[in-house]
């Protein structure tokens, strides 16, 4: 039986906070969050599909920043904008919504030299911003849709 094709790429989370909170995330501590939206930037050269999935999952190990904000009762994923890529674009889309959005220091950014891989928008459409820094840097956006998720 032919094995199935491993997609890779890069992807945005886009959450929604419905209130502040304050949110102990791993080694790091306690982050103080606003309400409003956050997108978080990363990366799946094993497989998107199973790392979306499980980021979109309630039933998950805690490993990642981003696993300690989904936890909290108050967030949720409201949407998933990404490209399949063989290559790393984990730091250049962030680099790129860095430009709109106000990053939270040294989230999601430990394996490199970004100031943050998590962006705080009060009231911008995240969803466009992720699309329009996928294009910008030659790359087609797609959503959940497209994975059939």
């Amino acid at each position: 039986m032919p094995k199935k094709d491993v997609l890779k790429g890069t992807y945005c989370l886009v959450i929604h906070l419905n209130q502040k909170s304050r949110i102990k995330v791993g080694k790091q501590g306690f982050i103080n969050f606003k309400k409003g939206y956050y997108v978080y930037v990363g990366s799946a050269l094993n497989s998107l599909e199973s790392r979306i999935k499980r980021h979109l999952s309630n039933d998950k190990k805690l490993h990642w920043h981003v696993d300690y904000l989904l936890k909290n009762e108050n967030a949720e994923v409201v949407d998933v904008v990404f490209a399949v890529s063989d290559d790393r674009w984990e730091c250049s889309i962030a680099s790129e919504i860095s430009k709109n959005g106000e990053g939270v220091p040294k989230f999601g950014c430990s394996d490199c030299k970004c100031q943050s891989h998590l962006f705080y928008f009060n009231d911008l459409k995240p969803d466009e911003i992720c699309s329009n820094s996928f294009k910008k840097l030659k790359l087609k956006p797609e959503n959940l849709e497209t994975l059939k998720i």
